[in-house]
């Protein structure tokens, strides 16, 4: 470190990605509770160690490959270029462990607090998928999921369009500040992907199509989940920004807060934001939802990621009616979906996040239409377009092909779903091996699914 000032820029600056992975880790801690109590009492162990365990299995990969993609994919490669070098990022390097060496551009220093910012995103990817499938799916075929969508697709299409030099940032001026559609579209599309092959829960759906709403175990824990994942929503918010960057070009100099673009904002104007479009998306799934608790504060939620997109731009009226106007939509979307396709989305997954950030994206190009995409003006200025065919980019080519082509792979092989003796009896209660062609295990179980469903 140089001087005095280029000192503070640093460790301020480690410091800053440090607290908020702190508070990202409230989100993970808040889709624990919230799948567990959304989940009934025989599936609770199961439902738990799902998601519990995506956490050690994305850190090793996205440590070994996941943090290389985010640099060295962002010109596609072969649109605008080839891979990135990115030595820092190499599981070998230097960089990645303890380092008080000179030299690195504060890559020595921040490398570690950057990846850890960056890993808590892959988990929150991992884990919009994880409550959608809940109570039906293997352990096993949900960690080889979790490990795709959190370590390499999301990764993909943040290189893509959520870093400064994104081909998609500077052909199709794609702007997606607190990633509308790079965390949650593209989960809620591979989420979807998923959904198909995998199928509804035994009992979703009575003989005649109708859907049958399967209630959560404990709608208070479910309250507590959400409001944990609200509350890491604002570490998942800060750590979209970039603390002190110099954004004056020639001689002088000017350090301001950036989003993931280098464009200039303020933690103010992201704060006045963030809780407009969280207030218009309660109020607007209150009423839709007729004070339903589960969609009112699932709406709180969707209403935030669907103002996501621009919300470093937006004025706060702006965030609060985007909010308000997206929530009725991804409520009906929901449950048009579910009777039209037999779509079993235990959590409501897919429009929380799906379709709100595929429709956060979309809206921020007619809303945003001819702001810079970034501060270089040479790329592509923000525009519909570009945004529409972003937006089908995250949910639907990163998003519900993969998890579509990977689940049905696992299908194929049986390393799907679980059988079906185990599904009714439930995943705490039996093992398979234990409860395979026993007729009395069998009968047990059913009467022990009459009790839960």
């Amino acid at each position: 470190m140089s001087n005095e000032l280029s000192a503070l820029g640093i460790i301020f600056t480690e410091f800053y990605y440090w607290v908020t992975v702190v508070f990202m880790f409230l989100i993970h801690a808040g889709f624990c509770i919230y799948e567990v109590a959304a989940s009934r009492r025989k599936n609770h162990v199961h439902t738990l160690m799902k998601n519990t365990m995506l956490i050690p299995l994305v850190t090793i990969t996205f440590f070994f490959f996941g943090w290389w993609i985010y640099f060295a994919f962002s010109n596609g490669p072969g649109i605008t270029g080839g891979l990135n070098s990115a030595p820092w990022a190499e599981p070998w390097s230097e960089l990645m462990g303890a380092h008080m060496g000179k030299g690195a551009d504060g890559w020595e220093r921040i490398n570690g607090v950057f990846w850890a910012a960056f890993l808590l995103f892959s988990w929150t990817a991992a884990s919009i998928v994880s409550g959608s499938v809940i109570e039906r799916i293997k352990s096993s075929a949900f960690w080889i999921l979790a490990v795709l969508i959190g370590s390499v697709f999301w990764v993909i299409d943040a290189a893509w369009g959520w870093s400064a030099d994104g081909w998609m940032v500077q052909l199709l001026g794609y702007h997606d500040a607190y990633a509308s559609g790079v965390i949650h579209a593209i989960a809620g599309g591979f989420a979807l992907g998923v959904l198909i092959p995998l199928g509804a829960r035994i009992g979703k759906f009575a003989p005649d199509g109708t859907p049958r709403n399967i209630n959560p175990h404990n709608p208070w824990l479910v309250t507590v989940g959400l409001f944990m994942i609200f509350t890491g929503f604002w570490g998942f918010y800060v750590a979209c920004n970039i603390p002190m960057w110099d954004i004056q070009a020639g001689d002088e100099t000017f350090f301001s807060a950036t989003n993931i673009y280098l464009g200039p904002t303020t933690l103010s104007a992201i704060t006045f934001n963030f809780l407009m479009s969280f207030s218009g998306g309660l109020l607007s799934a209150y009423v839709v939802s007729k004070g339903d608790a589960f969609w009112t504060y699932s709406g709180g939620l969707a209403g935030i990621i669907a103002a996501s997109a621009g919300n470093d731009l937006y004025h706060p009226i702006q965030a609060m009616l985007i909010a308000a106007a997206v929530v009725p939509i991804i409520y009906k979307m929901h449950f048009w979906v579910e009777r039209r396709f037999k779509i079993d989305d235990a959590v409501g997954a897919v429009a929380v996040h799906g379709y709100a950030g595929f429709f956060g994206v979309v809206i921020a190009g007619f809303m945003l239409w001819g702001y810079p995409s970034s501060p270089n003006p040479d790329y592509a200025t923000i525009n519909p377009l570009g945004q529409f065919i972003g937006a089908i980019i995250m949910f639907g080519v990163l998003g519900f092909l993969p998890g579509y082509v990977s689940a049905k792979i696992l299908k194929s092989f049986d390393m799907l779903r679980i059988p079906e003796h185990v599904e009714i009896a439930g995943l705490d209660i039996v093992h398979e091996e234990s409860v395979k062609n026993d007729t009395d295990a069998l009968r047990a179980a059913e009467l022990e699914a009459a009790k839960n469903i």
